[in-house]
């Protein structure tokens, strides 16, 4: 969903430094994934092709913080749906 982004925390060696990926368009994502060494982060249409992605040593990343997209409440079910009296 555009506004995703994920936040990625690497030690250098002279300190930590941060790095981004942020879903651009509408209708793209941003998915994590840990492979055996390696920690990747990619920017994704809906059909699941890569547009922009970024990999790191998993023995270097400090932290991955995920900020999902600010959207307008709860989807699929009205509010106080599903609730009896």
């Amino acid at each position: 969903m555009r506004g995703d982004k994920v936040e990625v925390l690497v030690d250098t060696g002279n300190g930590v430094r941060g790095f981004e990926v942020v879903a651009t368009r509408s209708g793209r994502r941003v998915e994590v994934s840990t492979l055996r060494n390696m920690v990747e982060v990619a920017e994704v249409t809906r059909t699941g092709q890569p547009v922009r992605s970024a990999r790191f040593l998993a023995s270097r990343v400090v932290a991955i913080v995920e900020h999902p997209a600010a959207d307008g409440g709860p989807r699929g079910r009205a509010a106080g749906a599903g609730t009896s009296a």
